[in-house]
């Protein structure tokens, strides 16, 4: 088996009196692409930010490549390889393209090579290099955040809702960029709604429901149980692609 990059062990996490996290078991194999599933407000983003120590754990362990996360502020868990793109796409509107892709290559110049290979995954980003970010379509914006997070080679990729809002052909080139770096060997975290999405991409899937985690598997045998699907989510997730 696929050794775990990334694990949650028993955790809870409290925002405020509410507690939302509520024992989160998940192991995320190295290499591989895990789909987190479930409807809004389970507990998915918050899922995210607590990994990436936006939000502490309240109680439980979070380990990356076996060494405890958990309470490590955010910039020591960004330098050790984990990259995170919020469903708010977290880009700054008011610098260029350039500047924002800049800032994101915290080891220093960006490689000629990485920014051809960014260019050709998502071309508008060429095309408005030096423009205001805030100038970009949402699709556009999008992109710039899942480039943002590809800029320098990380070990693990925190995505939450890459798809959301965006037209069936974006949806379709977010796809073709997401299944070049799940190619290019990085471990990726992965929140979507659109199943046919999630069903390209996944290799494990998790389910999660009022802030605990129901279900591990194979994303191709949930994909193919529809009664699992209903027992699991309430629906067949074939009808919400």
């Amino acid at each position: 088996m696929t050794r775990p990059l990334l694990e949650l062990q028993g955790v809870h996490t409290h925002i405020g009196r509410y507690h939302i996290l509520q024992g989160v078991d998940l192991d995320v194999a190295e290499g591989e692409l895990t789909v987190l599933l479930g409807r809004n407000g389970a507990g998915k983003t918050t899922t995210m930010r607590t990994i990436m120590g936006l939000w502490h754990a309240s109680v439980g362990r979070i380990l990356f490549d076996g060494r405890p996360i958990e309470r490590e502020p955010t910039p020591a868990i960004a330098r050790l390889g984990v990259a995170y793109v919020p469903e708010n796409m977290g880009i700054f509107a008011g610098l260029s393209v350039r500047e924002n892709l800049v800032l994101a290559a915290a080891e220093g110049p960006i490689e000629n090579e990485r920014l051809e290979h960014l260019f050709a995954l998502f071309p508008p980003l060429r095309i408005f290099y030096e423009l205001p970010a805030g100038n970009l379509s949402g699709g556009q914006k999008q992109m710039l955040s899942i480039a943002r997070a590809m800029i320098e080679r990380r070990r693990l990729v925190l995505i939450d809702e890459p798809s959301k809002g965006l037209s069936p052909s974006m949806v379709k080139t977010m796809t073709e960029a997401l299944l070049e770096l799940k190619r290019s060997g990085t471990t990726v975290l992965l929140v979507e709604q659109n199943f046919a999405t999630a069903e390209a991409l996944g290799d494990k899937v998790a389910v999660m429901d009022d802030g605990r985690i129901l279900h591990r598997g194979g994303m191709a045998e949930l994909a193919a149980d529809r009664g699992l699907q209903e027992r699991l989510m309430g629906f067949s997730l074939e009808a919400h692609q």
